[in-house]
């Protein structure tokens, strides 16, 4: 009898022991997301030093979850923490803007051959309506204020969809990785109609060569796709 009670009690505190960590973690998570984006909407600016007691503030976020997700986001390269002086925010320069845009080309152009091969036919057709319905509405004077969360929708499921078809937990890692880059190059990047209807008439390139199963076309059509990006980026064209 003891010996059976003795037993199950370690089950027991073992059990109760994986609760605050699994809360920690959601909390982690939240702050991440948070701090994420309050870079994202200018809360916070790019390149900024700021210190913990200041985000905690800015964010209304606790301490802990501040740091689990700060210590997550320095790994990322999203900031730096220093010592004394605070947290260094990433500022968005030629060679990160460059480096972001040849692994996104590196980890896409792959998946864009399989997405030719392999996705569902109403997947690509869909993605392509969506596409021209947008660029309908642009073409026909729509402001950037009122089409910008429809383009960052698209932007998110095209690239997104290709890249989940290669199937590969890493990679998408990776690319949620690449994306928050991505944000951080754009936030000195004017969005304007014209800019946005070059960035859709690209996608439909490579959505309709998926269409016609033509793995080299939609390879070849999303090298372009990140060059003209890249291009616009460094204000080139």
């Amino acid at each position: 009898m003891n010996k059976t009670v003795s037993a199950k009690r370690p089950r027991t505190r073992s059990a109760k022991a994986k609760e605050p960590t699994d809360s920690g973690r959601r909390l982690g998570e939240m702050a991440y997301r948070r701090i994420l984006e309050g870079l994202f909407d200018r809360r916070i600016s790019a390149g900024s030093f700021i210190s913990q007691g200041e985000l905690m503030q800015l964010l209304d976020l606790p301490v802990q979850p501040l740091r689990d997700a700060l210590r997550v986001l320095e790994t990322e390269g999203i900031l730096k923490i220093h010592a004394r002086s605070g947290i260094e925010f990433l500022k968005a320069d030629l060679e990160l803007a460059r480096s972001t845009y040849q692994f996104r080309s590196i980890i896409e152009r792959s998946a864009a051959r399989t997405y030719a091969e392999t996705a569902e036919t109403g997947e690509i057709a869909q993605l392509i309506a969506d596409h021209r319905a947008l660029l309908e509405r642009l073409q026909d004077g729509a402001s950037v204020e009122s089409t910008a969360e429809e383009m960052e929708s698209l932007e998110q499921r095209f690239h997104g969809s290709i890249i989940a078809s290669l199937r590969n937990p890493m990679i998408e890692t990776t690319a949620r990785r690449l994306k928050n880059y991505v944000a951080v190059i754009r936030l000195d990047l004017t969005a304007t109609p014209p800019r946005m209807i070059r960035t859709i008439r690209e996608h439909l390139d490579v959505l309709e060569a998926c269409l016609a199963r033509d793995p080299a076309a939609a390879e070849a059509a999303l090298t372009h796709h990140f060059q003209a990006a890249l291009q616009r980026i460094l204000g080139m064209v």
